[in-house]
């Protein structure tokens, strides 16, 4: 199952999956972008815009880019104040404008090694000179790691057509070397869906692309 029929069929299964509150990081997010002056950003991976719209009610001009038709669609009403684009993260050369920030919130832990660092590179050029990528992935602390069949190191399938790689802190602050690390740790989430409330341990990235 190719990712994007995985989602299609996921969202139009469940819905809201994690609910419509949006992610702690976000908010984190939105103080760290509006000390820096951010305008512009740009969200791959958006979902139903449940993090896009609490950067677009703060007053971002926020673009999301979405796999998922169904996802795409239900952001659509759910944050109509943000452009949602449908299309891949690993290919956004349809979105030719560069952003003050990028906010990726748990999509480069979807991918194996190569489509991953080919992420990173889609997101690096999408952002302009000085600009701030705010990324969140796994980490190897996540409840579920090891959880399925490892098809690459710390790397998982648990459901057909979903590999998730867990990240140690080490491992996603060399994944962005060529970038100027602000700052980098744990982050957890709490959300409740699937088999009830639950929290989930992920890392955090904040860094600067040189100019």
């Amino acid at each position: 199952m190719d990712k994007k029929t995985y989602w299609d069929k996921r969202f139009q299964d469940e819905g809201y999956v994690w609910g419509t509150s949006p992610s702690q990081t976000a908010a984190r997010a939105v103080e760290i972008f509006r000390k820096n002056g951010v305008q512009r950003i740009l969200v791959p991976g958006s979902g139903y815009g449940r993090n896009t719209k609490l950067f677009s009610e703060s007053g971002f001009d926020v673009t999301g880019i979405e796999i998922s038709e169904v996802a795409s669609e239900m952001a659509r009403e759910y944050d109509p104040q943000t452009r949602t684009r449908s299309g891949s993260a690993l290919d956004m050369s349809f979105a030719p404008e560069q952003y003050d920030a990028i906010y990726c919130y748990n999509v480069l832990h979807l991918f194996r090694e190569k489509e991953r660092k080919l992420c990173l590179k889609q997101c690096a050029d999408k952002v302009r000179d000085d600009g701030l990528l705010f990324f969140v992935v796994f980490s190897e602390k996540e409840p579920s790691f090891g959880k399925g069949q490892e098809v690459e190191k710390n790397t998982f399938e648990s459901r057909p057509g979903r590999p998730v790689h867990y990240f140690a802190e080490a491992e996603l602050r060399d994944y962005f070397k060529d970038f100027q690390i602000i700052e980098s740790g744990i982050a957890e989430d709490t959300e409740n869906h699937g088999e009830g409330p639950h929290t989930h341990v992920l890392l955090y990235i904040l860094a600067r692309k040189p100019g």
